[in-house]
């Protein structure tokens, strides 16, 4: 009795490997696209805590403009004078600041007046800087003779879609 062994051939086959190099590439595809999504949401989350610090900022220069005019005045009413250099920004017009002290305060009713640039860097509206790709606007609203709302918004373009961030804060009079 003789017995003959068949040897089989381990070898993968053409239909195989293509099948096996389409499923290694489609998982590889995937996590491109996961990879990708992830770096543009940091991109984002980079942006707006940069935007909330501006708006934040904007209301710490809002404050401090109130604070030196009430210490410092040495005509009328100070929290007069404080009304008086905010009266012309409202919503419709909305303010920027020019830096260092004493900050003053210029209407900027085309949104492209208070963009920010980067200078030194830090952030201002001296356009011999880096376009930062901010605009930041202030406004208040003026309805009880001894407060004062400040809302600052700072809005900026990242791929498609347009974003912006407010804050707001009341400000009192706080000499008598």
């Amino acid at each position: 009795m003789k017995i003959h062994l068949q040897q089989k051939n381990k070898a993968f086959t053409l239909v195989e490997t293509l099948v096996a190099i389409s499923i290694f590439t489609m998982s590889i595809l995937g996590l491109l696209m996961i990879l990708s999504q992830g770096i543009s949401d940091t991109g984002y989350a980079k942006k707006k805590i940069t935007a909330s610090y501006l708006a934040q900022e904007g209301i710490e220069y809002i404050r401090n403009m109130r604070d030196t005019e009430v210490l410092y005045s040495t005509t009328g009413n100070p929290w007069n004078n404080f009304r008086a250099k905010l009266a012309s920004c409202n919503s419709g017009n909305g303010c920027g600041f020019i830096k260092p002290p004493p900050f003053d305060v210029f209407v900027c009713n085309n949104p492209n007046l208070c963009k920010l640039y980067i200078n030194n860097g830090g952030y201002d509206t001296d356009s011999s800087g880096v376009d930062s790709g901010f605009i930041r606007q202030i406004w208040a609203e003026m309805s009880v003779s001894d407060e004062i709302k400040i809302f600052s918004n700072v809005s900026w373009t990242q791929g498609s879609g347009n974003y912006n961030i407010t804050f707001s804060e009341e400000l009192f009079n706080w000499v008598e």
